[in-house]
């Protein structure tokens, strides 16, 4: 038996395991509401037993969409959603800084028996409708293995800048929040997540501690993290591993350095964070490129179950 996709042309793409179940809904229409940056974002995403990963809307941030592409500080406009932090003064409802994410088009979709390729068109669209960054997407879904109860999620991005100055990208860290570092691709847990287990490669020199809560991976550097949590009403666990091409986190190719954004409580969240720290800037016509994973799986896993998870899956 293979996957099954289907399309609802102008709405969303979902890919349907072989015994059934809705693994992946990517939407792409435009969302309602400006204030939420409008973007395509992954929901409901599901482990191939139906248990759902992913939280849409949640009445603490209602801009949190599943997995989506996010940028929090980028030259003055907010492309996360939601209250924008300003220096000294902390969280403010600012409209005119939120920008959104345009679906352009499709320039490929390749549905095969165990893989679905799609590249993805969007452009960038600040407040007030100027066009700062065109990007391609590459979404895929493959390596679905009933044994292991898994499947896989990978989700690369080009982004090149099209405006005529510089685009700074940083964080609410970068603009003196401590610790709140988040940009880039996030995930947000359902709330059943809330108070998950985090895991990270080690116990090593240089690693975070495998046993390690969230606040202590904050911030942190390494090829993978994991959160594994308990659902509420199915009697059981799922864990989602995110992971970095090597490209990534290599000193010399990547564009800047990566850390991960994790928050276990108040809610459950994950960002691949490209400028935690130190903010970076894009000159006109440059492009960055980053390559992510992600594993859905059923049940809890543990450090040495991921680590040769990810070992035998290929880039």
């Amino acid at each position: 038996m293979s996957i099954r996709v289907s399309h609802v042309h102008g709405e969303h793409l979902a890919v349907q395991a072989p015994n059934g179940t809705e693994i992946l809904r990517y939407v792409y229409r435009p969302d309602p509401d400006p204030f939420e940056s409008p973007k395509p974002y992954a929901h409901p995403v599901r482990t191939l037993s139906g248990r759902t990963v992913t939280g849409y809307r949640p009445n603490d941030h209602r801009w949190h969409k599943g997995v989506q592409m996010t940028a929090s500080h980028l030259s003055g406009q907010n492309f996360w959603g939601g209250n924008s932090y300003v220096p000294g003064r902390g969280y403010l409802a600012l409209p005119d800084r939120v920008g959104s994410m345009r679906h352009d088009g499709f320039t490929a979709l390749i549905a095969e028996s165990e893989r679905l390729s799609v590249t993805e068109e969007l452009t960038w669209v600040a407040h007030g409708g100027q066009e700062w960054a065109r990007e391609r997407r590459g979404i895929g879904v493959h390596s679905l293995d009933e044994e292991a109860g898994a499947w896989v999620l990978d989700w690369s991005i080009r982004l090149t800048n099209i405006r005529a100055e510089p685009l700074a990208f940083g964080s609410p860290t970068t603009a003196g929040r401590e610790l709140a570092g988040y940009t880039g691709l996030q995930w947000r847990g359902p709330r059943d997540f809330t108070g998950g287990r985090v895991l990270a490669p080690g116990p090593g020199p240089g690693d975070a501690d495998a046993d390690a809560d969230a606040s202590r991976l904050m911030g942190s550097r390494g090829p993978w993290l994991a959160f594994t949590a308990e659902h509420d009403e199915t009697d059981g666990h799922s864990t989602l591993v995110f992971a970095h091409a090597p490209e990534n986190l290599d000193e010399e190719s990547a564009i800047h350095e990566s850390h991960w954004f994790v928050r276990a409580e108040p809610i459950p969240t994950v960002a691949f964070s490209w400028a935690f720290f130190e903010e970076f800037a894009l000159e006109p016509g440059d492009s960055f490129d980053y390559r992510y994973r992600l594993v859905i799986a059923d049940g809890a896993w543990d450090r040495d179950r991921i680590a040769a998870h990810l070992a035998a899956l290929p880039w």
